[in-house]
């Protein structure tokens, strides 16, 4: 499994659901307000223990 899980390329791909933030085990999804006020998931790598729940979740 990849060292850095990413749950999009584009922050513009993310659909806003936060389904990735409800199902990680270890809470290591932030959520990070942009310049124009959109929140997004943003992995905390240092909590992240690489199951790969969030992208199983994830409807991208």
């Amino acid at each position: 499994m990849s060292d850095v899980i990413e749950l999009f390329k584009n922050k513009e791909d993310c659909f806003g659901c936060m389904a990735c933030v409800s199902v990680c085990p270890q809470d290591a999804i932030d959520i990070i307000r942009d310049e124009q006020g959109f929140d997004y998931p943003q992995i905390n790598q240092e909590k992240c223990i690489k199951c790969g729940l969030c992208k199983k979740a994830c409807q991208i």
